[in-house]
């Protein structure tokens, strides 16, 4: 095992995935020469050469779409949108085209592609550095949705989303790259090294789409959630005191109900948490689906739990990110009821 933070596992990833298959090509702004504005792609262009690991104009439409007809062609494309705030001209290409191309062509075609997005808040990003729009892309059908916690299932989903013979988002929290965070922004920066899953395998290994994860056992109550917000459910349960069952979704489309649901049909309280808007939020889904699969288990109504309907402010950021504070007082409200 190596220590890795998030950026190395992903950068280990790509190196490994281009090693094995010479399909494999990696491209996006300032991904090439400079090794990404997170440097999660450095030292491939050298590695590699120009052909395989290249820097693009800044088009987001452009780069995915060149991302598109590379897969139509048997290539397998990990492309890179340097903030998922940037994806908005894109979204046509991935909605129209990447997603439809297996239905569409009856199956003559498939897109294997990987789009990579740093996603989310809590580094003073402002409205158009700060976004987690997952709910845009589970919504749409032929797409799968990604979004890891830590090194470990970050390169293992990786490596499994570009062998992926369909459309892969992958949104990294990049609150996440350096360590994990716990949402006390007033507290010094825990580094990867100091915890457990920054222990990462070197070798080749992939974790499968579509299956949970148990951040944290507990019976009292389940939290459902994914990216910076596990960490954040997790300490919130600790300093609640309260006996919380964390789960990870790692995947959001496919989603591992069958792990959801077997949770809260157990401790009969559930919350869903993200950093996303409230309204029409993925945890929306969610709630949906739980109350309809485990109505006669529970003993309170599904909480959620979110950021504001308003764009991601700057000079109050930590009223808008959902922190420890926020979410262990719902979480005492939730076991009054």
């Amino acid at each position: 095992m190596a220590q890795m933070t998030m950026i190395a596992a992903i950068q280990n990833a790509h190196d490994l995935a281009m090693g094995r298959d010479e399909d494999v090509v990696v491209f996006g702004e300032d991904v090439g020469y400079f090794g990404g504005v997170f440097r999660c792609t450095a030292g491939l262009q050298e590695k590699y050469g120009a052909e395989r690991c290249f820097d693009a104009p800044i088009s987001e439409l452009g780069i995915v779409g060149a991302g598109v007809g590379m897969a139509a062609y048997g290539l397998k494309p990990v492309v890179e949108v340097q903030f998922a705030d940037y994806m908005y001209p894109a979204y046509d290409q991935i909605v129209s085209e990447a997603a439809r191309l297996r239905y569409r062509s009856a199956g003559e075609f498939t897109c294997p592609m990987v789009v990579r997005m740093p996603a989310g808040g809590g580094i003073w990003g402002g409205q158009t550095h700060s976004q987690s729009p997952e709910a845009l892309f589970t919504h749409v059908s032929g797409l799968k949705t990604v979004i890891p916690s830590n090194p470990q299932d970050a390169k293992g989903l990786l490596l499994a989303a570009i062998a992926d013979p369909d459309p892969v988002i992958f949104l990294e929290p990049k609150r996440l790259y350096n360590g994990p965070f716990d949402g006390h922004h007033d507290r010094p920066v825990q580094p990867w090294k100091t915890h457990p899953l920054g222990e990462v395998d070197p070798d080749y290994y992939e974790t499968p789409l579509g299956r949970a994860a148990i951040a944290r056992p507990g019976e009292e109550l389940t939290v459902v959630t994914y990216g910076t917000m596990v960490h954040v459910a997790i300490a919130s349960a600790d300093e609640a005191g309260i006996d919380a069952e964390v789960i990870d979704l790692r995947t959001l489309m496919p989603l591992d109900t069958e792990t959801v649901m077997a949770s809260v049909q157990r401790t009969g309280r559930c919350i869903v948490l993200h950093e996303a808007t409230l309204t029409s939020g993925f945890g929306a889904e969610l709630a949906a689906q739980i109350q309809a699969e485990c109505f006669y288990h529970l003993e309170a109504p599904v909480e959620r739990i979110a950021g504001w309907d308003t764009p991601y402010p700057h000079a109050q950021e930590w009223a808008y990110f959902p922190g420890p504070e926020r979410v262990g007082r719902k979480m005492q409200q939730l076991m009054e009821a």
